[in-house]
C-alpha cells in the first residue's frame, strides 16, 4: 500500500514497517539534492517530529516523522550518494524505515490518485 503526505513524501507500508521516501514531485520542487541528514537507528520519533534535513543547491526542506514508531533503518547509501534520491526516489532513494506503532495512522494519507490531484 503507497501513500502520500502533503509534504510530498511517499509511504509504504509491508506489515508493521513504513518505508518513507521523497516522491518525484517533491525532487522535482527541491531541485538537484546534495545533501542528507538521517536519523539515528533506534530513535524513537513521534509523527510531526523534524527528523530528516534534504539540501539541494538552492533549497532545504525538514521532512517530518509521517507516524509513531521506532527508526529500524537509514539508507546509508543516500548519505554518500544523495543524487540518489534525484534518480530513483521511490527505489533506491528511499530514506528510512520506520516501525510503526498503529497501522491506522496510514488511513489519514492521499492515495495516489489523491496525491496526483493536489499536485495538478
Amino acid at each position: 500500500m503507497l501513500k502520500f503526505t502533503e509534504d510530498h513524501a511517499w509511504l509504504r507500508l509491508d506489515d508493521d514497517i513504513v518505508t518513507v521516501g521523497l516522491t518525484e514531485h517533491g525532487v522535482a520542487l527541491l531541485g538537484e539534492i546534495v545533501f542528507v541528514e538521517l536519523p539515528e537507528i533506534e530513535t524513537m520519533v513521534s509523527r510531526g517530529d523534524d527528523i530528516v534535513v534534504v539540501e539541494s543547491a538552492d533549497d532545504a526542506a525538514d521532512l517530518t516523522a509521517p507516524v509513531d514508531g521506532e527508526i529500524v533503518e537509514v539508507n546509508a547509501d543516500i548519505v554518500t550518494n544523495p543524487g540518489l534520491i534525484n534518480d530513483d526516489p521511490l527505489g533506491a532513494g528511499w530514506l528510512f524505515r520506520v516501525k510503526i506503532d498503529e497501522p491506522a495512522e496510514m488511513d489519514d494519507y492521499m492515495d495516489e490518485d489523491a496525491y496526483k490531484d493536489m499536485i495538478g
